[in-house]
């Protein structure tokens, strides 16, 4: 009994120094306090607006006017790259100070966020493929329309969608909403005018065959009733860059002749030219998908082989709290569970988690919960009969369990556990939804900018293919070595 009582104790702290160690992990580095930094969601796929150039930067109207108000206003600013919708729940937990994304002021959006003064007049368009025989809305009768998430397009079509008699299809991102029109899986898609020429500009196959409406106004938004100051030096800077010229000089350059304009777009499109203008920042995302996955799955053992365990000791409570883990953390979408530590935790708690640690977080708990399950199953499946013999020698259970068990259940769970690193790495890329710059993010990024998806895609694809090859023979290798 001594010895049971011990290893449960073991577990238990086993569990809290886990704990301990997540929590120095999660906690948020303290910023200079003489140092006034803001942090600012937007979504960095929405040229001319927001964008990276060939150097990695953040470059487009938003982007530079937000610079030149906080040189003006003597402040800085941090951007954080979480796309539209991450942004938009980033600002409302209060994840971050702010965003800046093209983002219309609308009455329903006023409920949640407070806006600056507008920055930028705007209206939708639709726009179909050149070859396309649909003219006008009354056209759409009985066809698809893409559109994109959380955007005045969406809005809009949304709106007449009864009207003309269209279904809609969401994408989260300019390009794949391009792209399906293009392809013929929609007729049509809805985007705003100033958008929606810059890409026909860079080479985007389609063309504009409505005037602009719904106009509306751009704004940038704060969670309501918090970050006056910030909104208050926006309002102040964005008078000044208007007065002085500063702000159609910002806007011109985007939107004027040349397109191209302070972004340091090349020309060359192909395969080989496009790898070898973003390999740096190419090889960043990939060391950032392998770090998240190396971080992610030694929290993921640790919690994995805890909850594991827990799962064969003689005792009921413990094996039920290891099934209503495992079954819980396995059965929430990966998605859903980062948005709720990114998004939802800060908003019951107030406490900003690092998209990171919330990364990892997610990771530790999804894939740990598969862990446990095959640490579980592979104890389990060595023969009963070898517990009853070595506990008929006088083996205490947590010897017997050391010396016998777990040497067997080790050899099977070794090719699964590499499998699962393998799907570990697939999966950080559903983390771009909270604006880490993996693979994926990093590929969204790069297209928004030279709009060549297909291309990016297979690079991308080809770089997953490698790594996921070495983990393959890996684990093959660990099978072979199991047969001794």
């Amino acid at each position: 009994m001594k010895r049971r009582n011990l290893t449960i104790s073991a577990f238990i702290t086993a569990i809290c120094t886990l704990m301990i160690a997540l929590g120095v992990f999660m906690a948020p580095s303290k910023a200079n306090a003489d140092t006034k930094t803001y942090q600012i969601g937007t979504d960095v796929t929405f040229p001319p607006f927001e964008f990276a150039n060939n150097d990695n930067k953040y470059v487009g109207i938003d982007m530079d006017l937000l610079r030149a108000i906080a040189k003006n206003q003597d402040f800085k600013v941090n951007i954080k790259p979480l796309g539209f919708n991450g942004s938009v729940q980033a600002t409302q937990s209060g994840q971050i100070d702010g965003m800046i994304s093209g983002m219309n002021i609308t009455p329903e959006r006023k409920g949640t966020f407070d806006f600056s003064k507008p920055y930028y007049s705007s209206g939708v368009v639709m726009a179909v493929a050149p070859n396309s025989n649909i003219k006008s809305l009354n056209n759409l009768k009985g066809k698809t329309v893409a559109v994109k998430t959380g955007t005045a397009g969406a809005d809009y079509a949304n709106s007449i969608q009864k009207k003309y008699g269209f279904k809609v299809s969401t994408f989260d991102d300019s390009n794949n909403m391009y792209q399906d029109v293009m392809t013929g899986n929609s007729v049509a898609c809805f985007e705003d005018n100033p958008v929606m020429m810059y890409a026909i500009k860079q080479g985007t196959k389609l063309k504009i065959v409505t005037k602009p409406a719904n106009n509306g106004y751009y704004g940038f938004a704060v969670k309501k009733g918090q970050n006056k100051e910030l909104l208050h030096k926006f309002n102040v800077g964005l008078d000044n860059l208007k007065k002085n010229g500063e702000y159609q000089k910002i806007v011109d350059k985007y939107l004027k002749a040349n397109p191209n304009a302070g972004s340091s777009y090349a020309d060359n499109h192909s395969f080989f030219g496009i790898l070898k203008q973003n390999k740096s920042f190419l090889w960043n995302g990939f060391v950032q998908t392998l770090w998240l996955t190396i971080v992610s799955i030694f929290f993921a053992t640790i919690f994995g082989m805890i909850f594991g365990l827990m799962g064969v000791l003689p005792s009921k409570f413990l094996q039920g709290v290891s099934t209503t883990v495992i079954y819980i953390f396995r059965g929430l979408p990966l998605m859903v569970l980062a948005l709720f530590i990114y998004t939802g935790i800060p908003s019951l708690t107030g406490t900003k988690i690092p998209a990171f640690v919330a990364g990892v977080a997610t990771l530790m708990f999804n894939e740990g919960a598969y862990i446990a399950a095959f640490v579980k199953g592979g104890i389990q499946s060595v023969d009963k009969g070898q517990m009853e013999a070595a506990r008929s020698l006088g083996l205490p259970f947590g010897k017997s369990m050391r010396k016998i068990i777990l040497p067997q259940g080790i050899k099977i769970i070794i090719p699964s556990f590499v499998n699962q690193f393998i799907i570990t790495l697939k999966d950080t890329s559903i983390l771009s939804v909270i604006g880490i710059l993996e693979l994926t993010q990093t590929g969204k990024i790069i297209i928004a900018r030279n709009l060549e998806g297909f291309k990016v895609w297979t690079a991308i694809a080809i770089m997953y293919l490698l790594i996921i090859t070495l983990l393959t023979w890996l684990s093959n290798w660990g099978k072979r070595r199991t047969k001794i």
